[in-house]
């Protein structure tokens, strides 16, 4: 099936229906009160983040009992195996279908095999797997690769004719968004002077994030580091701590590009720490359960659902700070 492209001026106007509940009604999905509760299980990645718990909150919300539905939620706290269990767990219950964020895209296939034995369909969520598509029903989620390329295209134009040394802080080690961010911003960088002196995983978290920036300040000091890109706000705020504690100025002593948007990154941005920022949107949760709706009524859905990115700057951050939903 062709891709769906998701316009973002007509997404936006749907998210502010999840509130309110709009699930499309059958198998019990319409929110009217009078049909028996359609039972999903979720497999969260975690709470590592603020894109994380947005995301969170969005899946809640759109999967309530006001829109039709009983959610099984579960957050793995970053752990594969036990996201694994998680989703073997639901199988158990028999669940009508099942949610996942996967933390890694590999190892998939036995445990998405034994839900398409038992009958029971899966919808990926924000992240992908390597298995094959027949495993699973749909996914629903953003451009990665496409996210990595639009901030690498800002580190080329502002500093790709100049030689800058550039550490990277990598989301979690094998999952999509860290693979794929990266790849995308290698292609935005490609044959400018921008050079990569090192690169470790901080797991989207802004501890991490703090940990592995004290470890490069300590190795090439502030001044043998010209330029950050953090696959996610968190970290970017954790590396912002760890430069301001080196006596550095984030943004002007060290440049960031990250990528979320969540509102404290924009904050960030907006104070000028950050100066760069491509979106992540969290708020998947409605067209989630819009998927697993049409899934369970038989209706055809596309394989691949994009939601549509923006990025900011400063100025464009700072005209839209105070009116965003996360």
């Amino acid at each position: 099936m062709k891709n769906r492209i998701l316009a973002g001026a007509a997404l936006l106007g749907a998210l502010a229906l999840v509130a309110t509940g709009c699930a499309s009604s059958g198998n019990g999905a319409g929110g009217d009160g009078g049909d028996e509760l359609v039972t999903v299980g979720f497999a969260q990645t975690g709470s590592e983040s603020g894109w994380r718990s947005a995301n969170t909150e969005s899946m809640k919300e759109a999967f309530s009992e006001d829109n039709g539905f009983e959610l099984i939620f579960n957050a793995a706290d970053n752990d594969p195996a036990a996201q694994i269990a998680a989703v073997r767990d639901f199988i158990s219950r028999g669940v009508d279908a099942i949610v996942i964020a996967p933390i890694v895209e590999d190892g998939w296939d036995d445990v998405l095999q034994e839900a398409s034995d038992a009958g029971i369909p899966v919808v990926l969520e924000d992240r992908t797997v390597t298995s094959s598509d027949d495993l699973y029903a749909s996914w629903v989620g953003l451009d990665f690769k496409k996210e990595g390329v639009t901030a690498g295209e800002w580190a080329a134009e502002n500093f790709g004719d100049t030689p800058t040394k550039m550490v990277v802080l990598e989301g979690t080690t094998g999952s999509a968004p860290a693979n794929d961010r990266a790849e995308g911003f290698d292609e935005g960088i490609e044959g400018t002077a921008i050079e990569t002196i090192d690169s470790q995983t901080g797991d989207f978290t802004r501890d991490g994030g703090k940990t592995v920036m004290e470890g490069f300040l300590q190795k090439y000091g502030v001044d043998g580091i010209d330029l950050l890109y953090a696959h996610n706000d968190d970290m970017a705020l954790g590396a912002i701590e760890a430069i301001e504690a080196a006596g550095g100025v984030p943004g002007e002593d060290i440049k960031i590009v990250s990528i979320d948007a969540v509102h404290d990154g924009m904050q960030a941005l907006v104070d000028g720490k950050i100066n760069f920022i491509v979106e992540c949107n969290p708020l998947l949760g409605e067209l989630a359960a819009g998927l697993v709706t049409d899934v369970l009524d038989g209706n055809d859905v596309e394989k691949e659902n994009y939601l549509e990115d923006q990025s900011f700057t400063q100025e464009q951050a700072a005209e839209v700070i105070d009116s965003r939903a996360y």
